[in-house]
């Protein structure tokens, strides 16, 4: 009776200290956060990605980039080229100035930036170092101001060159790029040309010869200044002696608008 007493005691002690054993290791286990558990504290960051979090969104949870939390971890803030790399946009410094990585396709422009801008705006940074201008001395976010993507109109700086001018014929013949190289469609309607060559187009509309029939295009093909040879249309229809003795045109049939209206003096 009493060696079955010790037995019983014995096995009960062992049950209790399993019990205290089993309960320690539950109380000190290291807790697994999920994917669920961030947005219990974290209420901004989840809403932004879910609002524009673009390829964030669809691509990745907060754990791919957040692989820690603190304490356990002394920074669980990533470094962007963890993900991002291969371009001279990805090697450029603070990224945070610009973007936020929950939203990262809404950019914040602040400050002067431009060297950050040509990184991937590299045709117009081309454009800019072959045809040097006055525009290409400002940041990028003179014009392209607050918001990214934003394209201003011209006649925010410029005043048009007529009355009559609307921001729809700036680019006609300007890019804002190379506002200087000045090229225009054959399309282009004479009015336009008006706006800076007022005397040639009034000599042009009186004239009674066929030239008032022709269009400023035509005749100034493709890029401004570019000023043709009569000869290009009309050859040299008189005898070879003419030509030599009156070599250009002009001496005797005035300007290419105000045909054969020379001077009598």
């Amino acid at each position: 009776m009493q060696k079955q007493s010790v037995i019983f005691l014995i096995t009960l002690l062992g049950m209790v200290l399993s019990g205290l054993l089993l309960t320690a290791g539950t109380a000190f286990a290291q807790p697994t956060l999920t994917v669920d558990d961030c947005i219990k504290c974290h209420e901004k960051q989840p809403r932004e990605i879910e609002e524009a979090g673009g390829a964030h969104k669809e691509q990745l949870n907060c754990q791919d980039c957040h692989a820690d939390h603190r304490p356990a971890s002394k920074n669980n803030i990533p470094q962007c080229s963890m993900c991002h790399e291969g371009s001279a946009h990805y090697e450029l410094k603070n990224c945070l100035r610009c973007h936020n990585p929950h939203q990262p396709l809404r950019v914040v422009l602040t400050g002067e930036l431009k060297a950050e801008c040509l990184t991937c705006h590299t045709d117009q940074n081309e454009q800019m170092l072959a045809n040097p201008s006055k525009h290409a001395t400002f940041a990028c976010n003179f014009c392209h101001a607050d918001k990214h993507g934003v394209i201003p109109e011209c006649v925010q700086c410029h005043e048009p060159h007529s009355d009559n001018m609307t921001q729809a014929d700036c680019s006609t013949c300007h890019q804002a790029h190379q506002p200087l190289v000045l090229e225009y469609a054959d399309t282009t309607p004479n009015i336009l040309c008006a706006a800076c060559h007022e005397q040639p187009y009034n000599q042009l509309m009186d004239t009674k010869t066929k030239h008032h029939e022709r269009t400023c295009v035509e005749c100034h093909q493709n890029k401004h200044k570019t000023i043709p040879q009569c000869s290009d249309c009309h050859g040299l229809p008189h005898a070879e002696g003419i030509h030599k003795k009156f070599p250009v045109c002009g001496s005797c049939h005035n300007t290419a608008h105000d045909l054969n209206n020379l001077s009598s003096k």
